[in-house]
């Protein structure tokens, strides 16, 4: 019975399970964002604190809607497990560095999906993920402005302090 269910699923079962590895992926995101905020929190970078929590939610709302894709469409969606998480940085430009890598992987494992979707004319799929192939490049442009700032300002004393107030401006 568990076939004949797979195979009158509306997406394809192969798009299916990267959708749930992608759910993984988001939850990961999530955590590492709220590691992130802690990490702004306790060194009184508190812009940029709220930056990361938003990021957080926003990579686990992320997750629900590919979630909810995948149940809307006759498919089981998995609960993922997180692990993994790193909590100690050395500097808030780091941790820029470390969330455009982040965001870069995102976007690489969306676009491998939609080019799966194409492989197995998946076109409902493609569509739903449009959305995210538009995010994601927001996401890094955001990520990249942040880093700007660090290059055009540098990272000692009162800089730091300058970057984290400009931090509300750069998503956009």
């Amino acid at each position: 019975m568990k076939d004949l269910v797979r195979q009158k699923l509306s997406i394809n079962v192969d798009v299916m399970d990267m959708l749930n590895e992608q759910i993984a992926k988001e939850a990961h995101s999530s955590s590492i964002y709220l590691a992130m905020a802690s990490w702004c929190d306790h060194n009184a970078l508190n812009n940029s604190a709220k930056f990361f929590y938003d990021q957080a939610e926003e990579e686990r709302e992320h997750m629900m809607k590919i979630f909810r894709f995948i149940n809307d469409n006759g498919g089981t969606s998995y609960s993922p497990e997180v692990s993994n998480i790193p909590h100690d940085y050395n500097s808030l430009e780091e941790i820029f560095e470390s969330a455009l890598g982040q965001e870069i992987n995102i976007t690489k494992s969306i676009h491998n999906i939609v080019l799966k979707c194409r492989k197995v004319n998946d076109l409902a799929t493609e569509n739903f993920l449009q959305w995210f192939v538009k995010e994601q490049m927001e996401e890094e442009q955001t990520m990249r402005k942040a880093l700007d700032l660090f290059e055009l300002m540098g990272t000692d004393g009162i800089a730091l302090k300058l970057i984290d107030e400009r931090i509300p401006t750069i998503k956009g």
